[in-house]
């Protein structure tokens, strides 16, 4: 979106100025974030995840590289590397904590910065490209967490990626070469730990690419805002900076905390306790269970127990990942033309609803594969798909949203109309 309002970039110096010429990458971050950037004024804390996924995005690579400078790719020694990391490297110990700990960090700000998105609509016209290019992001990150999982060739990594690949035997025909071709061989070793080595080091890189395609397009429409009522005029807006670096700076600040608590006081307490065991192909483990930030969909994929014309393994193989493809259609399931969910009660309360419906996914996914789990992995598999392939349409034909504010300005200020347009409220003097 062109601001006519926005500050333009004006070099203060010979030198500024001569690089502006050459390579305008100082006007290409003012405009970006800058005074050059105009953003709602209205936005509130919730707008905060976009810059902790980034800030999670640079520290796992930042962390990741220098933990792959002491790591060996070779089943044989993969295990006592990461031990190796632990005692013998100066600080090693805090990079594994913190990229082990990252992980769970930025995934948890990636599930916030997704139900921000769904509850004030955030991939609705004129920002769709923004949604789709943050769903692909999220698909990477989980394939790059997965594979930073099996790394380390404890029990559940091992197990884990054996449990994982084993999902594609269940396509016909073409299932069991895939897997082959994934792992290199018939089962976890070497060849399958070389290959999950090389692409968790390089994806990390195509995310970062794809997020700076989803800035990109953030910055053509503009943010949206709580309201979801688009900008109209300069009195809706305020500069990116000093505004909102000063508040994304505070939420960062909340977030460090948090997480140095867990680096450094309970650093494993969101790792399992069976990975802290060498891999070892002829002891399975009691209870094999990925990383939480996989529980809601490995609960989807264990809801199926029976065949029905297709084998259940299958059919949770295409619910597992159906359930999060889902989300690259929602711009065209959810037809409201009103985007806050504050202005949509009917809406707001199915919302909740499927909020508490991933809590119980996320328990579930966790626990074992016995009753009354399975059954409750069912019926909640059942309303996840119903929430999005008929609540969601249904609601938005059906529902009243209330009155939308004029401007965002009248959402701030009130609905005085000096105030909303900005003029002078002071009696004469």
């Amino acid at each position: 979106m062109s601001f006519p309002w926005a500050k333009e970039y004006t070099p203060a110096s010979g030198f500024t100025k001569w690089v502006d010429e050459k390579l305008p990458l100082p006007r290409f971050v003012y405009n970006a974030v800058g005074a050059g950037y105009p953003v709602p004024r209205n936005l509130n804390y919730m707008w905060n995840f976009g810059v902790l996924a980034g800030f999670c995005l640079v520290l796992q690579i930042v962390t990741g590289v220098i933990l792959a400078m002491h790591y060996a790719a070779n089943a044989q020694v993969a295990f006592g590397t990461v031990e190796h990391i632990m005692r013998d490297v100066n600080w090693g110990w805090m990079m594994r904590y913190m990229h082990a700990n990252g992980a769970s960090f930025f995934f948890l700000v990636l599930y916030l910065h997704i139900f921000r998105g769904f509850f004030y609509s955030s991939y609705k016209a004129p920002r769709e490209m923004i949604w789709l290019l943050g769903v692909v992001i999220f698909l990477l990150a989980m394939a790059t967490a997965f594979m930073g999982y099996v790394l380390p060739w404890g029990q559940m990594s091992f197990w884990g990626a054996k449990v994982i690949t084993g999902l594609f035997s269940a396509i016909p025909l073409v299932g069991e070469p895939i897997q082959v071709w994934l792992l290199g061989g018939y089962a976890p070793d070497n060849a399958a730990l070389n290959r999950f080595f090389s692409l968790h080091f390089l994806l990390p890189f195509v995310i970062a690419g794809v997020v700076i395609l989803h800035i990109w397009a953030l910055h053509i429409p503009g943010s949206s805002n709580p309201t979801g009522v688009e900008v109209k005029s300069e009195s809706d807006t305020v500069p990116f900076h000093p505004y909102y670096t000063a508040k994304d700076g505070f939420g960062l600040g909340i977030f460090l905390i948090l997480y140095c608590i867990f680096v450094f006081f309970m650093p494993n307490v969101l790792g399992h306790p069976d990975n802290y065991i060498e891999a070892n192909p002829l002891s399975t483990p009691a209870h094999i269970v990925p990383e939480w930030y996989f529980y809601p969909f490995y609960a989807i994929l264990r809801a199926f127990t029976f065949d029905l014309i297709l084998p259940a393994k299958l059919w949770g193989v295409l619910a597992m990942f159906s359930a999060i493809l889902i989300w690259f259609l929602l711009p065209w399931l959810d037809r409201s033309k009103v985007r806050s969910g504050h202005y949509r009660p009917l809406f707001r309360t199915f919302f909740w609803i499927f909020v508490a419906d991933m809590l119980l996914l996320f328990y579930l996914g966790g626990k074992e594969a016995a009753e009354p789990y399975v059954m409750l992995s069912q019926l909640a598999t059942a309303y996840y798909f119903l929430h999005f392939l008929v609540i969601l349409p249904v609601v938005s034909s059906i529902e009243k949203p209330k009155p939308l504010p004029f401007s965002i300005t009248e959402a701030v200020l009130g609905s005085d109309k000096k105030a909303v347009l900005g003029e002078n409220t002071q009696p004469a003097t």
